[in-house]
């Protein structure tokens, strides 16, 4: 595979820094003995990228061009997308990646930076195989220190260069069935007497413009990421959600009186409702405070229509709260990440999802700092962990 070339003969070049030029570069790819034309695309330039997002099956919220340019006006992302499909012809497929580059975790190829998941949008099986002997050469090169793919599904590869590096929990709840009967499935003594318990302590449901609600969930969840030992997402990042996802994007907010007691932000793509952010204070977790939200916000997506609820991916040592999600009668299934990296070494520097003595000294730091500070350590913080 040729990954060098000009605008007069295009080949995929996504080694060197530059600004991307929509259908100028692609790369050859032999798979079974044929050679295929990779090109690459400027997803939030490139019309054919949504168009491709509405007719595939695997197409979430996370490929969207909402989540990409709120990660580019937050971030600094720049995202880039590869398709087997000439730039005069209806897009067929597409892998979807964001450039991290951070002087503190080096340059890095993602799919996606801070997405629970993003599923190469594939056809047929000999497409997948095209990209991944990208992602083999592309690592081999030793530009990138790793390329990381993070898919809903499996991915069998053979590539010495590929490793899985975390494992995570997932759960969707399929809102088909009647509310009666979703309401039934829920587990009776945790799920189903916390929803009553709340309506019986007289908790209130707020659900209005997002601009006017964020200030009081960035609050509970700052809080709680504080519980977490973690600093909560820049507050700029949530601004930048509610420009690119407009009336997509709610902030549902419970209440004891005049006192919010939980939070949580959902946003609705195609048929689905996803829970992305929550938080609550823990002085008022009894109640059923975010039991509360969960079932209001079931009870709005039957309403509108949706198919499912994506509850999200959950730590595999994160027990209670996959517990939780079970009990909502939720699917489980697994979520694996792997990475394309030219040395063992670079695999598992950084990987949030596994302790080290740096993220044992940060949460330290973290769980101690300020609620005030937060914010702050968390601006600087998160833009190098995509």
């Amino acid at each position: 595979m040729s990954l060098q070339g000009n605008a007069s003969q295009p080949t995929m070049e996504i080694s060197r820094p530059t600004v991307l030029r929509a259908h100028k570069t692609m790369a050859d790819s032999q798979v079974s003995g044929i050679r295929t034309a990779l090109y690459r695309i400027d997803p939030l330039k490139d019309a054919r990228w949504d168009e491709l997002l509405k007719r595939h099956p695997d197409a979430s919220v996370f490929h969207s061009t909402e989540w990409l340019e709120a990660l580019r006006r937050t971030y600094g992302y720049e995202s880039i997308a590869f398709t087997t499909s000439p730039p005069d012809e209806r897009m067929e497929n597409g892998f979807v990646f964001c450039r991290v580059e951070s002087w503190l975790t080096g340059r890095r190829l993602v799919s996606l930076p801070f997405s629970d998941y993003c599923e190469p949008l594939v056809q047929e099986k000999e497409d997948l195989q095209v990209f991944i002997s990208a992602l083999e050469e592309e690592s081999g090169r030793g530009y990138w220190r790793y390329v990381e793919i993070r898919p809903r599904k499996a991915v069998e590869t053979a590539s010495p260069l590929c490793h899985e590096i975390a494992e995570y929990t997932f759960h969707q709840l399929d809102l088909e069935p009647s509310l009666d009967v979703l309401f039934r499935n829920l587990h009776k003594d945790s799920t189903q007497r916390k929803i009553l318990r709340a309506k019986r302590e007289g908790l209130t449901y707020e659900e209005g413009p997002a601009e006017s609600s964020l200030d009081t969930f960035y609050q509970l969840l700052t809080i709680t990421r504080r519980r977490h030992q973690v600093p909560p997402q820049p507050r700029t990042w949530f601004r930048n959600l509610i420009a690119s996802f407009g009336s997509g994007l709610q902030i549902r907010i419970a209440y004891k009186g005049r006192q919010p007691v939980a939070g949580m932000l959902t946003l609705r793509y195609k048929d689905t409702l996803y829970y992305k952010y929550g938080g609550s204070d823990v002085r008022f977790n009894n109640l059923g405070g975010m039991h509360m939200l969960y079932w209001e916000a079931i009870q709005r997506a039957k309403d509108s229509g949706l198919r499912l609820f994506d509850l999200g991916r959950s730590d595999a040592d994160q027990a209670g709260l996959i517990t939780f999600k079970r009990r909502w009668g939720a699917t489980q299934s697994r979520l694996v990440y792997l990475r394309f990296a030219p040395s063992a070494n670079h695999v598992h520097a950084f990987e949030p999802a596994r302790e080290t003595w740096r993220t044992r000294l940060a949460k330290q730091v973290f769980a101690r700092a300020p609620v005030s500070v937060l914010p702050i350590l968390g601006k600087a913080f998160y833009k190098h962990i995509g």
